[in-house]
């Protein structure tokens, strides 16, 4: 059982996370700084398809599916035949999905690969039959199941959401304890949000949940880890620490602790949103993907957050105070702060949080 937990749950998600950042992630960051910069060769067209114009970017998001699809046969340690032909399923798949796209081909491209692998091999005619199965199973289940698995993870992001505004304290809360937790932990936050479409107030909590994990376990283990440590978990991951939580699962008390206050003062305090690309709610400040989301959110909101009835603004001071409040200086100082009582009473040792 551990054994397939770890090849769907964490290899198969976390893969998907990859294709995800780098394509959508990294397409959406580029037309950001093209349209904010005037950067002429960014936001130029590139190519046309179908009567539509592509930017660099435009065409990186555009592939997200195709990049989930075979980022997934890749951990999965498809054959390569099966591999490449993942491409196309991945495409139909998530246009099928619409905006649960990425949870329908986590599915499907979980299928087909594995079907793929299962005759690969098995004939002398391999170079034909391994593609094809691959393809025509993962095109059957894409017609089959992408659209309700697609509109079943949409709902249920719209569900978070409407809670999140109805409720914006204990949903807070609780949407930034969960997803900061999931970022930790050695599944993917950014999948998940990206899955369920996580935009708006709920997208600000999960992107205040992951800060606090990450800037939070920076600080915390600032004693034990230096300068290399801050910028490994910061801007890195803080699944670095798993093996010390894992030890010594009371080390991970303060970060969660921090989720759970910044998370209702990013939705009650500073009502911040995040209307970028979905999957930026679960990135914390990997890269500064997180606030680079929310600023991408507040000049050219996402698809998604426009189909939820954002628009465009040009943000205040405060907007600008709040955002930096919530990713870094809060979760810094509170975690700072609860680390520093843990150590008093002995909670936390030196060596507890070293990273190996």
């Amino acid at each position: 059982m551990n054994k397939y937990l770890k090849r769907y749950g964490i290899d198969a998600m976390s893969a998907m996370a990859q294709g995800l950042f780098c394509t959508l992630l990294v397409g959406t960051i580029l037309n950001t700084l093209g349209q904010q910069f005037g950067i002429s060769f960014l936001t130029s067209p590139v190519c046309t398809v179908a009567g539509k114009a592509y930017t660099i970017g435009g065409i990186a998001c555009a592939m997200v599916g195709p990049a989930m699809a075979v980022a997934i046969g890749y951990a999965l340690k498809a054959p390569a035949m099966a591999l490449f032909s993942l491409v196309p399923v991945g495409y139909m798949t998530n246009v099928l999905g619409g905006a649960g796209g990425p949870f329908a081909v986590y599915v499907v491209a979980v299928l087909a690969a594995e079907a793929g692998s299962l005759v690969s091999g098995k004939t002398k005619i391999d170079i034909l039959v391994t593609p094809a199965v691959t393809l025509l199973v993962g095109s059957l289940l894409a017609w089959l199941i992408a659209a309700p698995i697609g509109e079943g993870a949409a709902w249920v992001g719209r569900l978070i959401m409407w809670a999140t505004e109805l409720h914006p304290l204990l949903m807070g809360i609780i949407v930034s304890v969960v997803v900061g937790m999931a970022l930790t932990l050695p599944i993917s936050s950014a999948a998940i949000c990206a899955g369920l479409g996580l935009t708006g107030l709920a997208g600000g909590a999960a992107l205040a949940g992951c800060c606090a994990q990450m800037v939070g376990f920076a600080v915390l283990s600032f004693k034990d880890n230096k300068w290399g440590g801050v910028v490994s978990q910061g801007l890195g991951t803080s699944m670095l620490q798993m093996g010390n939580i894992i030890r010594k699962p009371l080390v991970w008390l303060p970060a969660i602790i921090t989720s759970a206050l910044t998370g209702p003062v990013a939705t009650c305090i500073f009502r911040l949103q995040m209307n970028g690309a979905a999957v930026n709610s679960g990135m914390g400040t990997c890269g500064l993907c997180g606030p680079i989301g929310v600023w991408t959110g507040w000049v050219e909101p996402s698809e998604a957050a426009l189909a939820h009835g954002a628009s465009a603004l040009a943000p205040s001071v405060l907007d600008w105070i709040g955002l930096a409040l919530v990713s870094i200086v809060l979760p810094a100082v509170i975690c700072g702060l609860i680390g520093w009582v843990f150590r008093k009473k002995g909670w936390i040792k030196p060596g507890d949080l070293k990273l190996q």
